[in-house]
């Protein structure tokens, strides 16, 4: 069976991996095991197409190891038995566990001793952030990273290596105009995988193997009404996006989405509505977030062109909701003093009383339980003493919920008032 495009171009060794070089990079973490030869089991996760299995397999070329691969969804408890008798014989062998969020609890106790002893490294992979979704077990005796989405320019570099690898990627010439290109690796949201795929299939279609932007947007099955050649007009779009929705532009916001939905790009547009029911509607608010959480949930189960649907019920939420920003800029008020003064000693009443010795410290001696006060507050020092009269948030009040919190932040005060008087 012929292997399709990017299988062929999958690393050989971790010198080959395109991207993730905050973790393969010099001296950087899996490298470094690598390197030295204390590999230790780990999972890695991210986005799906980023190089969870090609840093796998990188890493068992690199050390001659055996590499042998285990889905937890449809691969059974026998054939887990079977990888593990043979790494009895070959020596090392890592084992990439693919989905590993969903491994029963039989596989589970199953593979437990088999990380104790080391008789197998494990690289778990999952698209899910494993600190919820693998159990504690597991979790306790691995290392965990997170991997990155790849940038067009890793894109760009693993689509040049392909067509000028004549063993692994074409066996012919391939031209690929630069309009084409441009549009396959920033149209592909960070996808390896994606973008060897739409590749491919462009360039066998194509006449004479002569790759034009057409062949490419009937590959994709996207248009490229929403790239330039540099991917600026992307990014245009998606802050004349978010400044129309910060701006209750209903109508604007609409279009705006309309020509991103048009592109394709689910992923961006999902992550710039969520900071904006944060950013711009923010405390005015607080349930557009709840909703946009829900509704991008909802797309991500859809895809497009379903996605359209809850899409639209969201900027238009956003869009006609009022805004604040004032829950951010206060974040940012803090994190600059933060930058300004470091890490300024906590009060002694707030630090930790729990352990053997914190008394004779004068660790948590004073401090008074605001639950036993009336309205459950109480007038005592919070802050550092430098930093003792900091006022970082200010209320914009555009929603009933951002009063209220205002009305308490103006009872507190009144009451410190009082007692200073």
């Amino acid at each position: 069976m012929v292997q399709n495009l990017a299988r062929r171009m999958r690393p050989r060794t971790i010198d080959e991996i395109i991207g993730q070089q905050h973790l393969v990079g010099e001296g950087k973490i899996i490298r470094r095991m690598v390197e030295t030869g204390l590999l230790t089991s780990m999972i890695l996760y991210g986005p799906p197409g980023i190089g969870k299995t090609s840093i796998a397999s990188a890493i068992a070329g690199t050390m001659n190891a055996a590499f042998r691969v285990f889905n937890a969804t449809t691969d059974t408890k026998k054939r887990l038995q079977e990888i593990s008798a043979e790494a009895e014989f070959s020596g090392q062998l890592v084992l990439l566990l693919d989905e590993i969020h969903r491994l029963d609890k039989p596989k589970q106790d199953f593979l437990l001793p088999l990380l104790e002893n080391g008789q197998i490294i494990l690289i778990g992979a999952t698209t899910e952030n494993p600190y919820f979704s693998v159990v504690p077990a597991i979790r306790s005796r691995v290392q965990i990273f997170e991997l990155k989405p790849l940038s067009p320019g890793d894109l760009q570099r693993a689509v040049n290596l392909s067509l000028q690898d004549k063993e692994r990627g074409f066996d012919f010439e391939v031209q690929i105009d630069q309009d084409a290109l441009s549009f396959l690796v920033h149209a592909t949201n960070g996808d390896l995988r994606s973008t060897f795929n739409a590749l491919e299939l462009a360039v066998l279609s194509s006449l004479d193997h002569h790759v034009t932007l057409n062949d490419m947007e009937n590959s994709l099955q996207r248009k490229a009404a929403t790239f330039d050649k540099d991917g600026d007009a992307h990014y245009d779009i998606l802050s004349a996006l978010q400044k129309s929705i910060r701006g209750s532009d209903v109508n604007a916001s609409l279009h705006y989405a309309a020509r991103l939905i048009e592109g394709g790009d689910l992923p961006s547009l999902a992550r710039r509505l969520m900071v904006m029911a944060y950013e711009d509607v923010g405390l005015a608010n607080p349930d557009a977030a709840v909703h946009t959480m829900l509704a991008l949930q909802a797309c991500e189960k859809l895809g497009f062109p379903e996605a359209r649907i809850p899409l639209a019920n969201v900027v238009i939420d956003l869009a006609l909701s009022p805004k604040s920003n004032a829950a951010y800029v206060a974040m940012d008020a803090a994190l600059s003093d933060l930058g300004k003064y470091g890490n300024l000693p906590i009060p002694a009443h707030l630090q930790d009383g729990h352990y053997a010795g914190a008394k004779a410290l004068g660790r948590s001696i004073s401090y008074q339980y605001a639950h036993d006060f009336p309205n459950h507050w109480v007038d005592q020092q919070y802050l550092p003493e430098l930093i003792k009269s900091a006022d970082y948030f200010k209320p914009d009040e555009m929603g009933k919920y951002e009063k209220a919190l205002n009305l308490r932040k103006k009872w507190i005060e009144e009451q410190k008032r009082d007692r200073k008087n």
